[in-house]
């Protein structure tokens, strides 16, 4: 019971604090003294949904560019002085967000905060240096996806699932896209991008709340801001997509099965996130899950199964379940065992089942809280989309409010009314289910 006290009483998770600059940028703190460390993450509100048609690997493409250099850090200078001050440094670009982060000591923050916020407005992109680094994202594409079975069963997944949203697009964007893309359309995406108030700043470790408003309004506050926030993109309406996918590859060896479902998000119909939340963890987080219960240890018909619930989109979030045939077991016997463990996990559903869920999910919360590095990824990840500060903070009372009931009537909802798209990837030669 002592684990879960500091949670008592609308307690705040994080304790962070908020406040904006003068310039728009909004800055999170999120005080730890357990160590002389900290985690700077800045984290701009745009990603690959946010390029222009055809334009597909813009937001890629710039986040590798952006450790060209200024004139200030120029070339590699970069990646040097962030080596030179022991932070380990990183950058990646998803559907909806693009994020750049350090982690090192304290006392080293302030020249990581120096070259961020410099490359926030300076970035300087010479021919070669575009050449080179389109050339380097064209071949990541190559390795990553176009040599890995998996990925392009994901990529199909995806786009059979959101159709003609740009949340069907690949994230890299395709071979094509991105040989056609120039030096211009790269700086004009970072132009209208990448401002102060297109992003927010996190601040997770061992300083006070005046030291890190001191050195963001240093740092950053500088930086000339827009008069406005771009205005919020509008995205194709969720079609009622019943779909099956079938992918064989003669680099498989283990087939595997993959369903996903477009759902609710904290952007739209937000009500229904804690209980799709509380939903995952009780069938499939983990192997005290109640399909990896049933599927793996039980009836021995998979290796491994999951389910994962994203709701961090600007447009619907998605419900995932994966699974792996034990072997002997063809995708067939498995699907069909998957549905059978998934409506009786639902028929086992009951208020001490759901509390075990719960207190599971909030001790993650205190582990969570209790690391800097996943504590400024997950306040940058909810801040960057849009949810309220108090509602992140508030996660611990929000898990605790999920009922019988929302549990029940959010199960039945996803499997029968959400959009859906099942899929097989096999060996080449195999027989399925589909």
């Amino acid at each position: 019971m002592l684990v879960f006290a500091p949670f008592e009483g609308r307690a705040k998770l994080f304790g962070a604090q908020s406040f904006v600059l003068d310039n728009g940028l909004e800055v999170v703190f999120i005080p730890n003294r357990r160590a002389p460390i900290v985690k700077q993450m800045l984290w701009y509100k745009s990603g690959s949904v946010d390029e222009a048609p055809g334009k597909g690997g813009s937001a890629h493409l710039l986040e590798h560019l952006m450790f060209r250099g200024t004139e200030k850090i120029s070339g590699q200078a970069f990646n040097r002085l962030m080596e030179e001050n022991g932070a380990e440094s990183n950058a990646f670009t998803s559907t909806d967000v693009t994020s750049y982060h350090q982690f090192l000591d304290v006392s080293r923050l302030e020249p990581a905060m120096f070259a961020e916020a410099d490359r926030m407005r300076n970035l300087k992109i010479s021919d070669e240096d575009f050449a080179l680094e389109r050339d380097i994202v064209f071949q990541e594409r190559k390795q990553r996806i176009d040599n890995n079975p998996t990925a392009q069963f994901s990529e199909e997944i995806r786009r059979v699932l959101w159709q003609d949203s740009p949340y069907g697009r690949p994230v890299t964007g395709t071979e094509e896209e991105i040989l056609n893309l120039s030096k211009d359309d790269i700086e004009a995406y970072y132009r209208r991008y990448y401002t102060p108030r297109q992003a927010v700043l996190i601040l997770a470790g061992n300083l006070d709340a005046a030291t890190a408003r001191r050195l963001a309004e240093k740092y950053y506050g500088k930086i000339e801001g827009e008069a406005e926030e771009l205005p919020a993109r509008n995205f194709p309406a969720l079609k009622k997509v019943r779909s099956r996918v079938e992918m064989r590859h003669p680099d498989v060896k283990t087939p595997r099965l993959l369903k996903v479902f477009a759902t609710s998000s904290y952007r739209h119909e937000a009500e229904d996130v804690y209980p799709l939340r509380v939903l995952a963890a009780y069938m499939g987080e983990g192997e005290t899950s109640k399909l990896y219960k049933k599927l793996v240890l039980r009836d021995k018909k998979a290796l491994s199964v999951n389910a994962d619930y994203n709701p961090l989109s600007k447009s619907y979030g998605t419900f995932s379940i994966g699974a792996v045939p034990a072997e002997g077991v063809d995708t067939a016997e498995l699907e069909a065992a998957l549905r059978a463990a998934w409506d009786e996990a639902l028929q086992e559903l009951s208020l001490d089942e759901i509390q075990k869920t719960k207190q599971k999910m909030l001790a993650g919360l205190v582990y969570l809280r209790d690391n800097p590095e996943d504590a400024a990824y997950v306040m940058g990840a909810m801040r960057s989309i849009g949810v309220p500060l108090d509602e992140i903070e508030e996660q611990a009372d929000r898990i605790r409010a999920v009922d019988y009931r929302s549990l029940r009537k959010i199960a039945r909802r996803l499997t029968t009314q959400s959009p859906q798209v099942s899929g097989i990837l096999s060996p080449e030669g195999e027989k399925n289910a589909l």
